[in-house]
């Protein structure tokens, strides 16, 4: 009889997410290191990382002080249970991260992804109301081409058809927004200058539900996993008046936007825009630990401490809920970003980054570019009756030629380390060139 622990490894066993498994396991891409801005393969080949991952690394890869943090940590003292107990550090950095996000938003409650942390959000915008006396505010809103995680809550609000179209009826007493990707702001630079009046599809929504019926609007500041949709100049601002006049929540799903991926701290320090609820994960431990988190506004936080001080206020929680390796690797990781500006060093290539971007605008198939802070995106013509194809051949290409991109349908979606410098972009802009005018 085959011994269990011996068993061959042959790639089947692993079911791969979000992923063409047999395409993959015909023509492997297997990575084994990471340093800075690369990885290596298993044939020892380098890989300049145009994406952060999964637009997490936002420090670059296998940083030394978060590196050691983790190390030392795990040694220490592995695991501490977040119900009726804690650990130091999970205090400190929640402390952290409450001073770093923007004026009013000071309480932390971690998860252990932006999936987990959009589901946390949620459930607190329908207990908040139920503590309120408004407990009949049930009604959540997301948007259209939305992207909130992979939960029953996050893909119910998310807007993404391929996400949802399969498992069921989903969460009810959702609607959406209209997604603000409209043909007047092709090859945009930064935010566009039309679209803000989309905003005011809230209202409908207010007139249709009943004000008193909504709990939320969830929205990503800037739409990432869909394609780079970018905010018109006006419209959140908008969404934000619209919200606070009739007493719903307004969260900014921060997964991508969060840790200096916009030049700032959060999307909402960039745009001006201060939301109730801010969700966050990647960049928060640079992607070493799973971890993830609510920052919510204390109005919302004290709204639930009340009654007998031994009784629990919010029956939500994870058994990893800020354990002690992943404090220890947000620690380090918001060190690093300190140290070393990674912020400010974003913010001054955010320039470099669109002209190479856009200078790619007369490559073959391209039929948009936009960008804003280190984030951009090269929308590609599909082949009739192939969608999604020629973008995906562009990512094989790519990773042939030593740059990995990614791809959502036909987009190309880019959003490199912090740690990123001119010669790194150039390379990327001379490897895409090459691809883009390679593609049938």
């Amino acid at each position: 009889m085959e011994d269990p622990m011996n068993a061959p490894n042959d790639l089947s066993a692993f079911w791969m997410p979000f992923t063409a498994n047999r395409q993959f396991k015909a023509a492997p891409r297997m990575l084994t290191r990471a340093e800075g801005m690369s990885y290596f393969t298993d044939t020892g080949r380098e890989i300049l990382d145009a994406t952060a991952g999964l637009w997490c690394v936002n420090a670059g890869h296998c940083r030394p002080k978060i590196v050691k943090a983790v190390q030392d940590q795990v040694a220490e003292l592995d695991y501490a249970p977040a119900f009726q107990m804690g650990h130091p550090k999970a205090f400190e950095l929640a402390s952290r991260l409450g001073a770093l996000a923007p004026q009013g938003l000071d309480h932390v409650f971690y998860t252990n992804s932006g999936s987990e942390a959009v589901e946390t959000a949620l459930k607190i915008a329908l207990a908040y109301h139920k503590a309120k006396g408004q407990g009949g505010r049930t009604r959540l809103i997301g948007r259209e081409r939305g992207y909130h995680g992979v939960n029953f809550g996050g893909i119910s609000v998310g807007g993404i058809v391929n996400n949802r179209r399969v498992f069921g009826p989903l969460v009810p007493g959702v609607d959406h927004l209209p997604h603000t990707h409209i043909p007047d702001n092709a090859w945009t630079r930064g935010q566009p200058e039309h679209g803000a009046h989309l905003a005011e599809d809230l209202e409908r929504l207010v007139a249709l539900h009943g004000a008193e019926t909504i709990a939320a609007v969830i929205v990503e500041p800037v739409a990432g996993s869909t394609g780079v949709l970018l905010p018109p100049k006006g419209y959140l601002e908008r969404l934000r008046e619209i919200t606070r006049k009739h007493g719903i929540l307004l969260i900014f799903d921060e997964v991508i936007t969060g840790f200096g991926r916009l030049g700032s701290a959060f999307a909402a320090d960039r745009l001006g825009v201060t939301p109730d609820m801010i969700t966050c994960a990647k960049g928060l431990t640079n992607g070493t630990i799973p971890m993830g988190a609510v920052i919510a506004s204390a109005e919302i936080h004290d709204a639930f401490m009340h009654g007998p001080d031994h009784l629990i206020e919010l029956f939500h929680g994870y058994t990893y809920s800020g354990t002690p390796v992943a404090c220890a690797a947000g620690l380090a990781t918001l060190d690093t970003y300190r140290e070393e500006g990674l912020f400010e060093h974003a913010a001054g290539l955010e320039d470099a980054w669109a002209d190479m971007l856009h200078g790619l605008r007369d490559c073959r198939h391209v039929i948009d570019i936009r960008n804003m802070g280190l984030i951009g995106a090269i929308e590609l013509q599909p082949i009739d009756g192939h969608p999604t194809k020629r973008a995906f051949q562009a990512f094989l290409d790519a990773f042939e030629a030593g740059v990995m991109i990614r791809t959502t349908g036909d987009i190309i979606a880019m959003s490199p380390p912090l740690i990123i410098d001119q010669s790194h972009i150039d390379q990327i802009g001379e490897t895409l060139r090459t691809v883009l005018n390679a593609l049938d």
